[in-house]
């Protein structure tokens, strides 16, 4: 795939996209880095957690940057090394919004239970979508292997759409949670909400990705078809 000019075609957009909100996570986050907060990212967290009655949900640091995440399985909220200590606008909204994920997971927000049965399904279809595709493309009489892979495929798409709502509402969250609580002034809260609008562009470049992805799988086997 990666050698066929129309790949490139189809998930230029995507790719467009990606380079701009990555772009625009660093340049507002070394902004918002700039921005002192009254907490750190890790006491932030802690305040939230508090709050919704989530004493239970440890904090944890970890190594690299931005490799901030939730796990719901041990009920632990990690932070990277750079949100976890320090005080800034972005480390309290990045902290935040970690949090929020921790809060949809309590009350069992809908769209965060459908992500968690979607993943095993997503996880092999990424996996194996490709190789099937290719195979059943190559081989004429094994073309069904090739249809095969893109209903693996549309299960990455599906995880990537609901993937949506769990990102957006988690911001919401956060937002709403710092300013109920006076972690962030009106200032702080303008540079957070800078940074999470772009964080959820990134998830939106790769929803378009996979979307693309697969009219691409599609349009190819489609057009493999019509030649036979």
């Amino acid at each position: 795939m990666m050698f066929d000019p129309m790949y490139l075609v189809f998930v230029a957009p995507a790719l467009l996209l990606a380079f701009i909100a990555q772009a625009m996570v660093s340049s507002r986050y070394a902004a918002a880095s700039r921005v002192s907060a009254s907490m750190t990212g890790a006491q932030a967290a802690r305040r939230i957690l508090d709050a919704a009655g989530l004493r239970h949900v440890s904090i944890e640091q970890i190594g690299g940057r931005l490799t901030d995440h939730y796990d719901p399985s041990s009920k632990v909220l990690r932070l990277s090394t750079e949100v976890y200590g320090n005080h800034s606008a972005a480390s309290v909204g990045i902290a935040a919004h970690e949090a929020g994920h921790a809060i949809q997971d309590a009350v069992r927000y809908k769209p965060l239970v459908l992500r968690k049965l979607a993943v095993p399904l997503a996880s092999f279809g990424s996996n194996t979508a490709f190789i099937l595709f290719f195979i059943g493309l190559c081989v004429q009489a094994l073309t069904f292997l090739a249809w095969a892979g893109v209903i693996l495929f549309s299960f990455v798409v599906i995880f990537q759409i609901i993937t949506l709502p769990v990102e957006f509402n988690a911001s919401t969250r956060a937002k709403q949670q710092l300013s109920a609580l006076g972690i962030v002034s009106e200032e702080q809260a303008y540079h957070v909400k800078k940074v999470l609008s772009a964080a959820a562009l990134t998830y939106i470049a790769g929803t378009l990705m996979a979307l693309l992805q697969l009219l691409y799988l599609v349009s190819r086997l489609a057009g493999s078809q019509n030649r036979d």
